[in-house]
């Protein structure tokens, strides 16, 4: 904790933040009117809960609720704008906060552009692009693992010898393709991107997606993991960039059909992972740290369509074409310190599902 208040205030000092406000997945409608808000300014337009009728007296048990369970921020979007919009523990629209492994679906978004850029094919050897050597498997074992593998979390490698990356690190455990198994050896795709393109991960993606969305905020080393850090408004913005099929205004920044595949089942392993999208409504889930299969839909209470990005400690990006949502929240933990699910995404949508419906 001491670690993440220390990139806290690294980040406040030396980061400028915007101040910008306010298988099976159902597509948002392609003719629908989307709103999206402007590059580099204060604007982000709004709509009420009335103005959707919604039950606004339900609006305040959820906000009590969210400041009960530990949160900084909270952001209901529909249709683009901006109906629900809260901050909790001094936290504001410009402060900082980090979306731990939210953010490998920021690493699955330029992993698809690098591709249809023709710098990468996701189906390439990961040692194509870093040379062999980078893990500690046998050469041959090592040669099965595709950029697919790592997007899809079933490289093989041992996950239980921690979230250090380096060769002596990632041993082999199985086959490439025949375990599921949450692992960090996900970054190896920014090394991928970094060598594709010739130029730094940080710079690829500032140029690709983040400036072109508006986005701020910024990369931090923290011991094994890279993490980034933001604004609420600027992982909006990305769930934004989501829902709206990968478009920016008239712009397919991120390939569609990429993005369709990024969020359904990738694997036979787990029918409730993407390329490292969390997927509700199918009929069985697992999770980091486990082989055991849970039988079920991922969140019980939220809508079967929804997709949603999980990071420690309950940073989440959810995603719900059919109900024209995008919803984020950010903070400590509810409750436990957890690596991605936990109860309070179902207690949540108890309560969101009372606003809305």
């Amino acid at each position: 904790m001491k670690t993440i208040r220390l990139t806290y205030l690294i980040l406040s000092s030396l980061i400028t933040f915007s101040c910008s406000s306010n298988d099976d997945a159902i597509e948002p409608n392609p003719e629908e009117s989307l709103y999206f808000p402007p590059i580099n300014s204060d604007i982000w337009e709004t709509k009420t809960v009335a103005e959707l009728n919604w039950n606004q007296d339900q609006l305040q048990s959820l906000l009590d609720f969210l400041e009960l369970k530990n949160s900084k921020s909270f952001i209901i979007l529909h249709e683009g704008k901006i109906v629900v919009e809260e901050y909790f523990d001094g936290h504001t629209n410009t402060s900082p906060w980090y979306w731990a492994s939210a953010g490998k679906t920021l690493t699955t978004a330029v992993t698809g552009i690098a591709q249809e850029e023709g710098l990468l094919n996701i189906n390439d050897k990961v040692s194509d692009h870093i040379g062999t050597g980078w893990t500690s498997a046998p050469l041959e074992k090592e040669d099965l693992i595709t950029c697919k593998n790592l997007l899809s979390m079933n490289s093989g490698l041992d996950d239980s010898l921690g979230d250090n990356i380096s060769p002596s690190n990632l041993q082999y455990i199985a086959d490439a393709g025949n375990r599921w198994a949450y692992h960090n050896v996900y970054a190896k795709l920014q090394d991928v991107v970094s060598a594709a393109s010739n130029q730094s991960w940080s710079n690829y993606f500032n140029v690709k997606l983040k400036n072109r969305i508006g986005m701020t905020g910024s990369w931090i080393q923290n011991n094994d993991f890279n993490v980034y850090w933001s604004t609420t408004r600027s992982m909006a913005r990305f769930g934004l960039l989501i829902y709206a099929d990968g478009k920016w205004e008239s712009e397919q920044l991120l390939p569609s059909d990429y993005l369709n595949d990024a969020t359904n089942t990738s694997q036979n392993l787990n029918e409730s992972y993407g390329y490292m999208w969390w997927l509700n409504g199918k009929s069985s889930y697992r999770l980091p740290q486990t082989q055991i299969q849970f039988n079920g839909s991922l969140v019980t209470n939220a809508p079967i369509d929804m997709y949603c990005a999980l990071g420690r400690n309950d940073q989440k990006i959810y995603i719900i074409p059919s109900k024209k949502l995008v919803v984020i929240r950010m903070g400590n933990a509810a409750d436990d310190d957890n690596f991605a699910l936990s109860d309070f995404d179902d207690q949540l949508w108890l309560r969101i599902n009372a606003l809305i419906d």
